[in-house]
């Protein structure tokens, strides 16, 4: 049976015939175009073999640590990473200044040549939220943007004093704290983000932060327990660690006090 489609003009309708095969197609091309994945993963990333954390295969575990985050450990061949998440993340991020999540990795390498790190390919995909996946930030132009932010609240404040001095106190202690935030997260970045590195026996590990922003139309708010695919182009192969927060629905790991 053929679909139909009805086109109205001014003085006479008429009847289009359209193939079932090209329906489907101009569909399908339709959604893709739309979808929140459509333009999201690396165009050679089918290229490249996956090797995928599991709690019970050889090389990989999991367990937690006093400072309250999970870890999840991976080796294969020469390369091993650690991803550390805090338990705590998914209530940590409403109190940043940018919705941000944020992962700590640590890769070590082993082998006789060299391999590249560029934290830039790495992805987190939000599996409960229409599987979108969002690039990693790149930290030095997360740190110019926050620092216009800043800028731009600094200015904004000043123009509204002028007009309204009664607001001089409420606006400065405002501001003051935003700025506090700032300067925070920016050294933080300064000096704890991963950055590109080449590995090799002189050089074997690279360790730091990488961020990924949440502020997207598709992600909504988090769920008791959420699931996600952290993604690493390395060694010519993609490291795929799937995690949930918290790992079992209602545990939570608390930071044991020093």
């Amino acid at each position: 049976m053929c679909a139909w489609a009805w086109r109205y003009g001014a003085r006479e309708r008429k009847v289009i015939r359209i193939h079932p095969v090209s329906a489907f197609v101009g569909a399908l091309l339709f959604a893709t175009s739309f979808s929140p994945l459509a333009h999201a993963a690396p165009a050679n990333a089918e290229a490249q073999p996956a090797v995928r954390w599991s709690e019970d295969l050889p090389g990989c575990t999991f367990s937690t640590t006093q400072d309250g985050k999970y870890e999840y450990g991976l080796w294969s061949g020469d390369l091993g990473i650690t991803l550390a998440v805090d338990a705590r993340e998914l209530q940590i991020i409403r109190h940043r200044i940018e919705p941000i999540f944020g992962v700590r990795l640590s890769i070590r390498y082993r082998g006789a040549s060299r391999i590249d790190v560029d934290p830039g390919t790495f992805t987190l995909q939000f599996m409960d939220h229409f599987k979108v996946i969002r690039p990693s930030i790149d930290p030095d132009d997360y740190t110019e943007k926050i620092q216009k932010d800043a800028d731009d609240l600094d200015n904004e404040t000043r123009r509204i004093v002028a007009k309204h001095p009664e607001k001089q106190e409420t606006r400065d202690t405002r501001e003051q704290e935003y700025q506090k935030s700032v300067s925070e997260l920016i050294e933080f970045l300064g000096k704890n983000s991963l950055r590109e590195a080449h590995l090799d026996r002189g050089n074997s590990e690279a360790s730091g932060w990488v961020f990924f922003s949440t502020d997207n139309k598709w992600i909504g708010k988090w769920k008791a327990q959420e699931e996600f695919v952290l993604r690493l182009p390395l060694d010519g192969k993609i490291f795929e660690f799937p995690f949930k927060l918290p790992p079992k629905a209602g545990e939570l790991v608390l930071r044991k006090r020093e």
